[in-house]
């Protein structure tokens, strides 16, 4: 494996496995997607051994031998850092999830501007959303690294491949550890696209037809955990819906927006 890629579903070493952590950790850094030592990633190494990212550890400095191994019930198994405090929802995330080998937890801007909103992603506004995750709801506010983080999460997973976290971030989970990092960049363009719809005071939805169609090629695709579609507007043809109030911009500031989405853009790039 070549340094700084990770590759999909292939049988590992635990040493690669180490390494594809610290890249994921570097990719969601250089992103954005965390500041200073925010967020956390896991691999499940096996039925009793979960590899997971050090607390209070920037992610783009993480180097292999700085993660941990615990067992199932979270208890360290070896490394001499402690794992990170929101272990507890990883956990839950694989006793929930049999299907999922790798957990993803950032706080990429804009979506985690929609989950301190409140706001879930799941209006029908891109083909590519209904395929791959579906609606991505958002789980009440449970204080980090306490019991009450889970517990608010748990009616939530095993219907969804990605939720928004109020007032906190985002987690994403797949069968290996780059499908989960994919999800978590899929979370924050949609999120972007959606935010432009916002500001633009337009949204074109598309029909129950079209949402029925990507229902039927997500089913085909295997995309994941069966969620729910986001929900399509009652009648069959394209509707349009806008937010409760409208933004106004002037034509300047409207651009003054796009030259810095397209800068950043290039910037990740």
């Amino acid at each position: 494996m070549e340094h700084g890629s990770i590759s999909h579903g292939a049988v590992k070493t635990e040493e690669e496995h180490r390494r594809d952590i610290c890249t994921a950790g570097r990719w969601i850094h250089e992103r954005g997607y965390v500041a200073s030592t925010d967020g956390n990633i896991s691999v499940r190494l096996g039925p009793d051994r979960i590899l997971i990212s050090a607390t209070a550890m920037c992610k783009s400095m993480m180097e292999p031998d700085d993660l941990i191994i615990v067992d199932r019930e979270g208890r360290r198994v070896s490394g001499m850092r402690q794992p990170s405090s929101e272990l507890a929802m990883h956990l839950l995330i694989y006793r929930l999830r049999p299907d999922v080998n790798a957990v993803c937890h950032a706080h990429p801007p804009t979506a985690t501007g929609y989950a301190a909103a409140g706001v879930p992603l799941d209006k029908p506004i891109l083909c590519e959303l209904v395929i791959g995750l579906g609606r991505i709801p958002v789980a009440p506010y449970g204080a980090p690294g306490t019991p009450e983080l889970s517990a608010e999460m748990e009616p939530f997973v095993q219907g969804h491949d990605a939720i928004l976290m109020a007032n906190h971030g985002v987690v994403t989970y797949g069968p290996d550890l780059l499908t989960a990092f994919l999800r978590m960049e899929t979370t924050e363009h949609f999120a972007h696209v959606s935010l432009v719809t916002e500001l633009l005071g337009k949204q074109v939805l598309l029909s129950g037809r079209d949402v029925e169609k990507l229902e039927a090629a997500r089913a085909r695709y295997g995309a994941g955990a069966q969620s729910a579609a986001p929900a399509a507007p009652a009648d069959s043809a394209r509707s349009e819906a806008g937010p409760t109030e409208r933004v106004t911009l002037t034509r300047r500031d409207l651009e003054a927006l796009i030259d810095e989405a397209v800068r950043r853009d290039r910037t990740l790039r």
